[in-house]
């Protein structure tokens, strides 16, 4: 059977200087200079080199390297011999090497993230770390095995397709020989409860028991046997949800039957000082922030994620909107990768219960130029994905500034979401009432969502008249309370994704007093600090009882008298100032407090077992600290 071995230690890794370090894989060359500002980080070709002993392997036994992520493209190079070329930083690819194995081996895999005409992405908002940032490994099967060379899949797709109270799975599997499959599904205790055979079957599960979302979020197993000649050779599992949706353009999303509302975040996966080399740690604490605001769905955006985090998504029911890199500049000769890359989106990914929808494009209109090839480009990859896949619908991102009207948004997709930042790049949140109001009225019959919203906040910038632009905690706040309420009131829209959840890498930027940050995040980019923005989501979306008093770090005042703001999803909230009462109120999620302020006043809220405290002060002038500087950049989009 197969054996697997990581070799992800000891690589010799050469910077396009010269210069050779020892390294250990995940790594990317730009986690410093691709997160300081000035658009300027490093892009072109740096290579890894690898010395290692043949694993050992019998005459009926091959071996193949697997690259879970090299950004972004690579050339694999074992003795001499190029084994393997990949185009695109976010998937998996392998390639089989034993007929180039020695006793002893050197590896070379030149990576590059360079600007070209070809390999997307190529413009957007985050910064194309450079590197072999995911795990390599080996991989030791028999000669004759489920199919590895299929766009990286482990060549078992199944897709569950409930009827009434049983669930019809369609087991397919791909091999590179001649043989018998047989088929075992197994409920979460591993318990069998149901057989089938062949490559290509359908198999009954009854009284199935459903993927629920974030309620209950049940996997079955599939796991599949290849035998030749009387003797198994190979076998490969996947885990899947028995599941079905649909959408709405009058009510929204639908998860087995009910309504569902779609509100949740959008992720990017780097994280301070690293980069995208994260590892499974990075990931669970991810995921763990995310869960704890209650969010149920994630965009994982601009690109394909790691398999891991995927398992997480499927493993906690949030339902994902999963892309291609196909981002902000539509690019002619781009076309072949736009289509080799969604095709290893869906294959790597196909048995995922946690994804509902497949993303075409990003932005694409930002630019205005070949705009016929781009809405062919759009096309084929639409058709390509109903081929794949026809049990998903498709969706894309519109670009804000691009009109209702515009044919990307109606004639391409299924179901259509918008970047839309009214009340942030554009002035007045009341915006946002009257373009949606708008197109839902002139197109009752185009199921629309918001792929992006939101408003950078530096946690160290702080206001109590918060305006537009200055970055503050405060309008953050202001910012986000209005945007959920905006939703509450329009059950059509099928999601939401705010933009972002975690503060993330951008090069080109320079805003906030810190260059090279999209500041948009509700949590800091380290993870370290939750906004105060957070905590609205939380009152908002979670059932977990909790109470938070903002502006913490809102410490230096130089009114007389201050709001104090709490959020909580109680129905009922005390406030207490140095241990005296100040009011009980009753109220929905946001709860306000006017106080004297005179000296040091600590601030305690209350509500059942449920407390928190900050301490705040007087002070006779503004704490100069909080206001953006002069060298703070602007409030201006990348673009």
């Amino acid at each position: 059977m197969r054996k697997e071995q990581l070799i992800n230690d000891n690589w010799l890794f050469r910077y396009h200087d010269g210069s050779v370090t020892q390294v250990n894989v995940p790594h990317t060359w730009n986690a410093l200079d691709g997160q300081d500002g000035g658009n300027d980080y490093w892009r072109g070709t740096c290579t890894y080199e690898k010395t290692f002993a043949a694993p050992e392997f019998a005459a009926d036994e091959c071996v193949y390297l697997d690259f879970a992520g090299v950004n972004a493209s690579a050339k694999v190079i074992l003795n001499g011999a190029v084994v393997a070329t990949h185009d695109g930083g976010y998937s998996t690819f392998r390639c089989d090497v034993t007929a180039q194995l020695k006793a002893e081996n050197h590896l070379v895999v030149e990576v590059d993230n360079s600007v070209n005409d070809r390999v997307y992405p190529q413009k957007a908002d985050f910064t194309f770390y450079g590197g072999i940032y995911r795990d390599v490994k080996m991989i030791v099967l028999n000669k004759n095995h489920f199919d590895l060379d299929y766009f990286g899949s482990s060549g078992l797709a199944v897709n569950a397709e409930v009827k009434g109270k049983d669930a019809h799975v369609h087991v397919r599997t791909w091999a590179n020989c001649q043989g018998e499959v047989s088929i075992t599904l197994k409920d979460a205790q591993g318990n069998v409860v149901a057989t089938g055979s062949g490559m290509d079957t359908n198999i009954v599960i009854s009284n199935v028991h459903l993927w629920d979302g974030i309620a209950d979020p049940y996997l079955y197993t599939c796991c599949a046997e290849l035998t030749v000649d009387g003797k198994v050779v190979d076998a490969v599992s996947a885990r899947f949800g028995a599941r079905y949706f649909h959408v709405d353009p009058q009510k929204g999303f639908f998860l087995n039957g009910r309504s569902y509302p779609l509100r949740g975040v959008c992720r990017h996966q780097d994280w301070k000082g690293i980069g995208n080399a994260i590892s499974k740690v990075h990931h669970d604490t991810d995921m763990a922030i995310i869960r704890e605001i209650g969010a149920n769905t994630i965009r994982l955006a601009h690109y394909q994620h790691d398999q891991y985090f995927y398992d997480l998504c499927d493993e906690y029911g949030m339902v994902v909107w999963a892309e291609i890199p196909y981002i902000s500049e539509h690019m002619p000769n781009g076309r072949e990768n736009t289509i080799s890359q969604m095709k290893e989106l869906i294959v790597q990914n196909y048995n995922h219960a946690s994804i509902c929808v497949w993303g075409i494009s990003n932005e694409i209109t930002i630019s205005t130029k070949n705009n016929k090839d781009m809405m062919d480009n759009h096309r084929v990859l639409n058709d390509l994905i109903h081929e794949m896949d026809p049990s998903r619908p498709t969706t894309l991102a519109c670009y804000a500034v691009c009109g209702p009207f515009n044919p990307v948004a109606h004639k391409v997709s299924d179901i259509v979401s918008w970047n839309l930042y009214l009340g942030w790049y554009v002035p007045g949140m009341f915006l946002n009432k009257l373009w949606v109001d708008f197109f839902h009225a002139i197109y009752p019959k185009r199921c629309l969502g918001y792929s992006e919203y939101g408003c950078e906040c530096m946690p160290n910038l702080h206001s109590s008249h918060p305006r537009r632009g200055d970055q503050s905690e405060e309008y953050q706040c202001k910012y986000n309370e209005y945007m959920l309420n905006f939703f509450e009131k329009r059950p059509f829209m099928w999601a939401t994704h705010l933009w972002n959840m975690f503060d993330f890498a951008a090069d080109a930027r320079n805003q906030g007093g810190e260059p090279g940050m999209n500041h948009k995040g509700l949590v800091t980019f380290d993870r370290k600090t939750r906004k105060d923005s957070f905590y609205i989501y939380k009152a908002w979306w979670s059932k977990d009882p909790f109470v938070y008093l903002c502006g913490r770090r809102y410490v230096d005042r130089a009114e007389k008298e201050t709001e104090v703001k709490v959020y909580s999803n109680c129905p009922e909230v005390t406030l207490y100032a140095n241990g005296k009462k100040v009011a009980t109120k009753t109220g929905d999620k946001v709860f306000t407090f006017r106080i004297p302020l005179t000296g040091e006043v600590k601030l305690e809220a209350v509500s059942g077992d449920c407390r928190d405290e900050i301490a705040i002060r007087h002070v006779d002038k503004a704490n100069p600290a909080y206001k953006l500087g002069k060298d703070g950049g602007n409030g201006g989009n990348w673009t």
